[in-house]
């Protein structure tokens, strides 16, 4: 079955509305493209379970925080395409930001607690961004089942909460963190690394790992364990560490002991490159 293309809302629902009269389960994976392999195991996981495949491709503005760094986001579409195809993708919808917002925006979702930490402390704005361009492709697309990876773990939570509270009917799953050899987390923002930040770009996920460790060993103090790991970070003046955090994996609020399963997530900007990672870790020990 060749691919489908489709820009706008209506293009869609027109695509979609046979297959939801059938009761196919549809998966999406909604993108902003760039992607990666880590992309490529989202689709392959909606392939397996669902009988039709939804990809959307969308750079949303209202997530960025900065001009220029909406500005530089790598846009791929020939080749993100070329990605779907190959992965048996059946239809993409590729809007413009026209199609997305065709008026100034007056009605957001405001995410709640859930985004005021990590991520959301330092990036004003984002995880509304999120919350609201989410909300719209679920009620565009309104699928069974949405794919979103496990290496956004914040974004993650946010998507959970509000598909919870807002009453949205969709399964959302999510998909393990696909890595580089050296532990390098995928993300469309790797390519804007030189080959020296490239080398550096790894040390934030050793430094999670120390902290999974600590954590693991029976560590309770999360002090503790951000300064543990923040000390495998290298001295390097192109590497500045924004945050380094113990959350639980829910609320992802700071939690003041360890107890159970937690989440350490962590920003570190690496020259003008912002990466973030997070590990899951259990106390294992007494």
């Amino acid at each position: 079955m060749p691919i489908v293309v489709v820009e706008t809302v209506a293009a869609l629902r027109l695509g979609l509305e046979p297959l939801r009269r059938a009761g196919v389960t549809i998966g999406f994976v909604p993108t902003m493209g760039a992607l990666h392999d880590g992309h490529a195991g989202l689709i392959d996981r909606a392939r397996r379970d669902c009988g039709r495949v939804v990809v959307s491709i969308f750079v949303n503005p209202l997530q960025f925080d900065r001009p220029d760094d909406l500005a530089r986001y790598p846009r791929t579409l020939a080749r993100d395409l070329e990605m779907c195809s190959s992965r048996g993708v059946d239809l993409v919808f590729v809007p413009d930001a026209g199609e997305m917002y065709p008026s100034k925006a007056v009605c957001t979702v405001d995410p709640g607690p859930v985004a005021e930490h990590c991520c959301g402390r330092y990036r004003t704005g984002h995880f509304r961004g999120v919350a609201t361009v989410v909300t719209k492709l679920l009620n565009m697309v309104q699928p069974d089942v949405a794919y979103f990876g496990e290496k956004d773990a914040q974004q993650l939570a946010v998507i959970r909460r509000l598909v919870a509270d807002l009453n949205i009917p969709v399964a959302i799953v999510g998909v393990p963190t696909v890595r580089e050899e050296d532990g390098l987390a995928l993300s469309s923002r790797n390519v804007k690394l030189d080959p020296e930040e490239r080398r550096l770009a790894p040390c934030l996920y050793a430094a999670l790992q120390e902290a999974a460790l600590r954590v693991e060993g029976g560590a309770a103090d999360p002090d503790a364990i951000r300064q543990a790991a923040a000390a495998r970070l290298p001295r390097d003046e192109r590497l500045r560490l924004e945050y380094l955090e113990v959350v639980d994996p829910e609320s992802f609020q700071p939690v003041t002991r360890v107890a159970g399963e937690v989440i350490v997530a962590g920003a570190l900007w690496v020259g003008r490159t912002r990466l973030i990672d997070n590990v899951r870790c259990r106390q294992l020990a007494e």
